[in-house]
């Protein structure tokens, strides 16, 4: 065991910290004026609009885009060509959702983090299959390279 009396180290924290204001230990974070973050909100208010639907219906349009799309993607490099389209989906939805979370837009955030998500589900099902976790079927075989 320890040679130390605890109760008595704990009297000593206890003390020091009774003789510590208490705008000393925590203070406050408030050191803009309120001009500047008037000026903050009404530039949050100008830029968030279009920029942000801007680039939320650019995702969009890729993540709708990406279901028509016209080679084969079953092996080979019309696979690589497609597994690199999904890329930029998922590339595009994290794009709009990080601009989205700035400007404290919340339903372009929620729709881009759903471009996201579709994005990386479309992303595993064909990689799964071929790496072994999934089984595949004859859309997506568990072979990278066309025989």
């Amino acid at each position: 065991m320890s040679d130390r009396d605890w109760a008595k180290e704990m009297a000593k924290i206890d003390k020091q910290l009774e003789s510590v204001s208490d705008e000393a230990l925590f203070p406050t974070t408030s050191s803009q004026t309120p001009e500047r973050r008037a000026e903050v909100r009404e530039q949050q208010k100008s830029t968030s609009t279009w920029a942000v639907l801007l680039r939320l219906l650019l995702s969009v349009l890729l993540g709708i885009g990406i279901l028509f799309w016209p080679y084969q993607a079953r092996c080979g490099l019309g696979l690589a060509a497609y597994l690199a389209a999904v890329g930029v989906v998922i590339v595009s939805g994290a794009w709009s959702a990080i601009w989205s979370w700035r400007h404290r837009s919340g339903r372009a955030h929620s729709l881009s983090l759903l471009i996201l998500l579709w994005g990386l589900i479309l992303g595993a099902m064909e990689v799964l299959p071929r790496i072994g976790y999934a089984k595949g079927d004859p859309n997506h075989p568990a072979t990278w390279v066309c025989k």
